[in-house]
């Protein structure tokens, strides 16, 4: 089926159950960034796209 890029809340230590899936890292990162900001009320920085880039792994797409 093929790979997709994951990246977990909780996979940064936050209590939260969210969970972004996309083939597209750029994508990726718009659903963290979007949730870190609305949830978390997190500033949208250089350090923090690091740190998810950091977190982002591959899993195996489910259909």
């Amino acid at each position: 089926m093929g790979k997709i890029k994951v990246v977990r809340c909780s996979d940064a230590g936050l209590d939260c159950s969210f969970v972004a899936h996309s083939e597209s890292e750029e994508d990726l990162l718009n659903q963290v960034g979007k949730h870190a900001k609305e949830v978390h009320g997190m500033e949208i920085n250089d350090e923090l796209v690091a740190k998810v880039r950091s977190l982002i792994h591959e899993e195996e797409q489910v259909s």
